[in-house]
């Protein structure tokens, strides 16, 4: 009456084999997993955007950049997917945050009648300076100097 140890015997033979395999891949593993925790950054999103979470918006520097200020006065940069050439014209846009309320990168805009989805959604210290204003802010500033000059 003994007991049938054929079973077993197959399943030391076949980790026998598996255990150097698993051990020659575990530092490849190991660093994939720590690749993938160091590079991702948090996701950028803003909570309630639909029920006044999104403060101000403005334009950026060409028709797919759009920025966005939140509550707290932190600010997000949102690339469209396709260029909306009505953007800097529009005077107003519609939020399409999901039903979660939640802008985020599945986030769009609407112009119009016109849907404009992310391709990226990113937290940014604040809006680029507009080269207009940069130059009228050199205007002003050279004719406040000139009259020390002519002294």
């Amino acid at each position: 009456m003994g007991r049938d140890w054929n079973g077993k015997d197959k399943i030391v033979k076949h980790a026998a084999l598996l255990l150097p395999l698993a051990l020659a891949f575990a530092p490849y593993c190991a660093t994939a997993a720590t690749d993938a925790k160091t590079k991702a950054p948090p996701e950028a999103q803003i909570p309630f955007a639909n029920h006044g979470g999104v403060w101000n918006w403005t334009e950026g520097d060409d028709d797919r950049t759009i920025y966005f200020e939140d509550r707290s006065r932190q600010w997000y940069k949102a690339t469209l997917f396709a260029p909306a050439v009505d953007l800097p014209f529009s005077q107003g846009i519609r939020i399409d945050a999901g039903p979660g309320g939640t802008l985020d990168k599945w986030g769009a805009i609407y112009i119009g009648r016109q849907r404009y989805p992310f391709t990226s959604f990113e937290k940014v210290a604040g809006p680029p300076v507009r080269a207009k204003n940069a130059k009228a802010d050199k205007a002003a500033k050279d004719a406040k100097d000139a009259p020390a000059k002519a002294n």
